[in-house]
């Protein structure tokens, strides 16, 4: 460790009788060093599928917050319409980094990835968004929250609690919410986090915040419960691909639009 410091000319570690603990810069080299870590496993995964590549092959990115279940579920109507068009699933851990090197290249090393979106999102992100169905804005709780108990919960059942929102202008949706609980329910406190990741949903599971949530996220964490909210939010969900997909890609999308109209 004292070598690692000294080649670095970073102080890295706290020294004290009860231990170490890492600096703000050793936070930030440890978080980039699972950053490049997980990115060169993904390298090789990636190199492998550039071994299998097809024309015909629709490469799906999947993480907990973009889980690939819609598709799962609409798949034996697509194979009809498409039978030529494979899955292929990429894992990827949910990170900032990955989110814009994933995103903004769409259609490189993954073509398609399920999630929620809106405009401002995919301008962000350099990706087009196809949408699926409105994903009505729940909460998630911990499982020993006094509120996981119910299967519904009203505005009220809010009120002394601290609700979880992404921070102002991540999404137009969101706002909309946080400025309907500003004025007519202030007595929600709001609290901004800057992105969804499995640590968030760890924070709410172990803190007793309130995290808004969709229901395709409820098995993210075993211990957290995602409940319905008696408010008319939503929030669009479905496919982000490239501005310009492919013809297989646009031929999935077709194939799609056509088994939610069936």
């Amino acid at each position: 460790m004292n070598l690692l410091e000294g080649a670095l000319g970073v102080k890295l570690f706290l020294r004290s009788h009860r231990g170490l603990t890492l600096t703000k810069a050793g936070v930030s080299l440890y978080n980039d060093a699972k950053y490049i870590i997980q990115y060169c496993r993904d390298s090789v995964t990636r190199a492998k599928n550039a071994m299998q590549e097809d024309d015909q092959i629709i490469r799906i990115g999947t993480s907990p917050m973009t889980p690939a279940q819609i598709l799962v579920e609409l798949w034996p109507k697509i194979h009809t319409l498409c039978p030529e068009v494979k899955f292929q699933l990429v894992p990827f851990e949910n990170t900032l980094e990955n989110a814009r090197e994933i995103l903004g290249n769409l259609g490189q090393n993954i073509d398609v990835v399920a999630g929620i979106f809106d405009e401002t999102m995919l301008e962000l992100r350099r990706c087009a968004g196809f949408e699926i169905s409105r994903q009505p804005l729940c909460c998630a709780v911990s499982v020993h929250h006094p509120l996981a108990s119910k299967n519904r919960l009203t505005v009220r059942d809010l009120y002394g609690q601290r609700l979880m929102l992404m921070h102002r202008e991540w999404s137009r949706y969101v706002d909309k919410l946080r400025d309907d609980l500003w004025q007519n329910h202030p007595q929600v406190t709001i609290v901004d986090f800057d992105f969804y990741n499995v640590e968030v949903f760890k924070r709410c599971e172990n803190g007793g915040d309130i995290l808004l949530a969709v229901e395709a996220w409820e098995n993210v964490r075993p211990l957290l419960r995602v409940i319905p909210a008696e408010w008319e939010h939503a929030i669009p969900y479905g496919l982000l691909h490239s501005p310009v997909p492919s013809k297989t890609v646009e031929k999935f999308l077709a194939a799609i639009q056509a088994a939610l109209q069936d």
